[in-house]
């Protein structure tokens, strides 16, 4: 009497080898970041001592970055949505009660040591699930200004009641801004494809159970789907971030950042850390130069905010999933979290 399999039945076997396979070959492949970018100046002759070198390096190293966590990220919320209906997950974070939705999203990127456009990927997974609008952009904030990287860095440097300060204006500015932007109800300015692949998922559901397998395919198809999408403007938009890199002109703004410096020196310091792009542990270094060389902590820290929550790359790349008016939505209103964190700190420090 022969063995009933699977296959027998109609119904495919979930791939886990070349599952096992591709996961292996994505840690292998984020393990290798640094050891390609420094290859690939060395072969063109250059040090990171350079302002070329560094921006060339930086370029290397950031895009495959961003692409492995879109394409990681994206498969696995392509997986999740086959466990959890978007109906779900919406009234988990949607948090109509005094914000909880925004709460938590805040908090979770307090954990998530994340870049801008390293947090796009996970802000795109959210809005693929039907999270509220609102709940991913104070993600979307929290991330890459509020991290624990961020934090102990500020900590080390000027100690806690800095790095707690911090905390809490950093957390505030991005529950804050969800819940503005939430009540704004701007889901209108998403791009179509986005809105229309949340009506799909929606629509999914309504199937019977689905197989690992189709997990799986489930998956494949969410990120042939969304990174076949966004992956020209993740290379635009970190191409951009890259030419800026290594080019910050720290005696200028000290000119304009001052302690005895007018009252506009926080908005100029704001638009002046917009179009450059680095993370958290980027910036502190800038952060610590300039303060040494006697500029304001508050104007200072509204330079690193703006830096790394409001870069331009990250606008580059966000613009492929919000329309414009969404955009200048967000960075106007987390602008404007940013210009109280820095007026607060040059009041009260």
């Amino acid at each position: 009497m022969s063995t009933l399999t699977d296959t027998d039945h109609g119904v495919r076997r979930p791939p886990w080898g070349w599952l096992a396979v591709g996961f292996g070959a994505w840690i292998a492949a984020y393990a290798s970041l640094i050891p390609l970018a420094d290859a690939v100046i060395a072969v063109l002759g250059l040090t990171r001592a350079t302002h070329l070198g560094e921006a060339i390096h930086f370029f290397f190293y950031d895009t495959p970055k961003v692409l492995l966590l879109l394409t990681g990220i994206v498969f696995l919320m392509g997986v999740v949505h086959t466990f959890v209906a978007p109906e779900r997950t919406r009234a988990l974070l949607s948090g109509r009660r005094l914000g909880l939705g925004n709460v938590m999203a805040a908090s979770l990127g307090i954990v998530t040591p994340f870049c801008s456009c390293s947090a796009v990927p996970l802000f795109i997974g959210f809005l693929s699930a039907g999270v509220p609008l609102g709940v991913t952009f104070s993600f979307l904030i929290s991330a890459p200004m509020v991290n624990e990287i961020a934090l102990a860095l500020l900590f080390g440097l000027f100690g806690w009641k800095v790095a707690a300060l911090y905390l809490a204006l950093g957390l505030s500015v991005a529950i804050v801004a969800g819940l503005v932007i939430g009540r704004l109800g701007m889901e209108r300015h998403l791009e179509d494809w986005v809105r229309e692949m949340q009506a799909t998922q929606s629509a999914a559901y309504e199937s019977a159970t689905p197989t690992w397998a189709e997990r799986i395919d489930a998956g494949v198809a969410h990120v042939k789907e969304i990174v076949g999408k966004v992956w020209p403007w993740v290379l635009a938009g970190i191409a951009i971030g890259a030419g800026i890199h290594g080019y910050v002109p720290e005696d200028f703004m000290v000119s304009i950042m001052g302690r005895d410096a007018p009252w506009w020196s926080v908005p100029a310091a704001v638009l002046i850390g917009v179009p450059m792009y680095t993370n958290a542990a980027g910036i502190i270094p800038i952060v610590e130069a300039l303060i040494g060389k006697g500029a304001a902590l508050g104007t200072v820290l509204a330079f690193m905010m703006s830096v790394i929550a409001l870069s331009l790359p990250e606008m580059v790349i966000l613009r492929k999933v919000l329309k414009l008016p969404l955009i200048l939505t967000f960075a106007g209103v987390v602008a404007t979290g940013i210009l109280v964190v820095g007026f607060v700190f040059n009041a009260v420090l």
